[in-house]
């Protein structure tokens, strides 16, 4: 029994003996089958980050100076009833252009022409009158020369002539005054423009309290005002002073509308006021405008940028492109290698959607627009150049 027990406890401890050994070289074999699967279990590099570039362009410019403007009619005129009455006929379209002469108006002419031929009646009795007083006077100057009447009767009949003559003028002007307040009973365009809404309805009683009872305005040319400090008048005639540009017909004036557009139709400078506002210290400055399609309104606001001089060469980007943080402006553009770098810029002024940079780029850099927020710098990108405009 207890020979038994040894042989097998020692036949136990050789099997585990050679268990370990065979863990110990089967060990390095599993060791080795892990490092075969770790490349392969690593993740490859996924695709670069896809950006949209734009090529830094040089463009020439000229110095401007921005303002704000009002638009301002060139001619404007109310039209008012000269005279009591009801109103009987409006004879425009409310919004259309009417022509010098045009009737707009007609106000009730019976109680007017009534007074016409009242005061046709008074003259001829006035004139009447006076070749009644003419007859007498002729008659008395016989009689006085014949020493048949006294001298008083033709000094009387001399002085009747003089009323009735002073009769006949009173008449005259009661007439012509007449027929003036008939011919006002019809409200004509003064200027070919085109005409506002009517304030009054046709029926309603109108008089020169009434206000205006519609507006015309001529609105190709039109004018556009603006207020321009002295420090602006004096930095604009130094720099133009040496390029012969101070003559007013050297300025160019561009209306820029209320979509950020530039109006169609360059302005010239127009007028440049003789006094100052000594509340603002500005000159009052007037800019005209071609306006055939109606598109600059009269008392509209507008942006007006006056450019003048020399034409100068600059680089522009789109504003969209720039970044800022702590140390200033900047943007990212890409490489020949396709990689992102930083680039610090300086500001010029701005041009609508796209900014001048004064230092920081070249020609021809390519500046990334879209896709800023997925690279970093250094990144290799995959950049898709977009012309400008597009």
């Amino acid at each position: 029994m207890a020979g038994i027990g040894i042989t097998g406890a020692f036949a136990m401890r050789h099997a585990a003996h050679a268990s370990g050994l065979a863990a110990i070289f089967l060990m390095p074999l599993a060791l080795g089958g892990c490092d075969q699967g770790g490349p392969a279990s690593r993740s490859a590099p996924g695709p670069r980050p896809a950006v949209s570039v734009v090529r830094v362009a040089a463009v020439e410019i000229k110095p401007t100076h921005s303002f704000t403007a009002r638009v301002e009619a060139k001619d404007k005129v109310e039209l008012r009833a000269r005279i009591e009455g009801f109103l009987e006929q409006r004879a425009f379209t409310e919004g259309a252009d009417v022509k010098a002469g045009d009737l707009l108006f007609v106000i009730e002419k019976g109680l007017y022409r009534a007074a016409v031929e009242e005061a046709q009646g008074a003259l001829e009795k006035a004139r009447a009158t006076l070749k009644l007083a003419e007859i007498d006077v002729d008659r008395q100057t016989q009689l006085v020369q014949r020493n048949v009447a006294a001298q008083a009767v033709l000094d009387q009949v001399t002085a009747r002539l003089g009323e009735a003559r002073g009769a006949l003028l009173a008449q005259n002007a009661a007439l012509e005054k007449a027929q003036l307040q008939l011919g006002y009973t019809e409200i004509r365009a003064p200027i070919a423009g085109r005409i506002s809404r009517a304030s009054v309805s046709v029926g309603a009683f109108v008089a020169p309290a009434s206000g205006a009872l519609a507006t015309i305005v001529r609105q190709d040319p039109i004018y556009a005002t603006f207020p321009v400090s002295q420090r602006d008048i004096l930095d604009i005639r130094n720099r133009n002073a040496s390029a012969g540009a101070a003559k007013r017909d050297a300025f160019v004036v561009h209306a820029v509308l209320a979509d950020a557009s530039r109006y169609g139709q360059p302005g010239k400078l127009d007028f440049i006021d003789v006094t100052i506002n000594q509340g603002t210290d500005t000159v009052l400055v007037r800019a005209s405008f071609a306006n055939p399609d109606r598109i600059l309104v009269d008392g509209a606001l507008v942006n007006v940028v006056v450019e003048s001089g020399a034409a100068e060469r600059a680089l522009r980007v789109a504003q969209q492109a720039l970044q800022v943080d702590q140390s200033g402006a900047y943007v990212l553009v890409v490489d020949k290698e396709s990689k992102v770098r930083v680039r610090r810029v300086e500001l010029g002024r701005g041009l609508g959607a796209q900014v001048i940079v004064s230092k920081g780029l070249e020609a021809d850099d390519l500046v990334i627009t879209e896709g800023i927020q997925k690279v970093r710098p250094g990144q290799v990108v995959e950049a898709t150049e977009v012309k400008p405009g597009a």
